[in-house]
């Protein structure tokens, strides 16, 4: 099982991150901008999944732990 890295208000901001950023996808693919809304739609899928796990690849890369003890 993977250790978590991420918690509290890293957490919490990283869903928010998710949030904006889906927005700014569904927004800019309607506009027809594909390039912006596929960047975009991937760092949301990428917070999101930082928020949901509670890991992040580069946290642990870097030796950063934002998880509560």
């Amino acid at each position: 099982m993977v250790e978590t890295n991420v918690g509290g208000t890293d957490r919490k901001g990283r869903a928010l991150l998710a949030v904006v950023l889906t927005v700014v996808a569904v927004a800019t693919l309607r506009k027809g901008n594909r390039k912006t809304g596929l960047l975009a739609g991937i760092g949301a899928l990428a917070f999101g999944f930082n928020a949901t796990t509670c890991f992040c690849g580069l946290n642990a890369a870097l030796g950063i732990d934002t998880s509560e003890e």
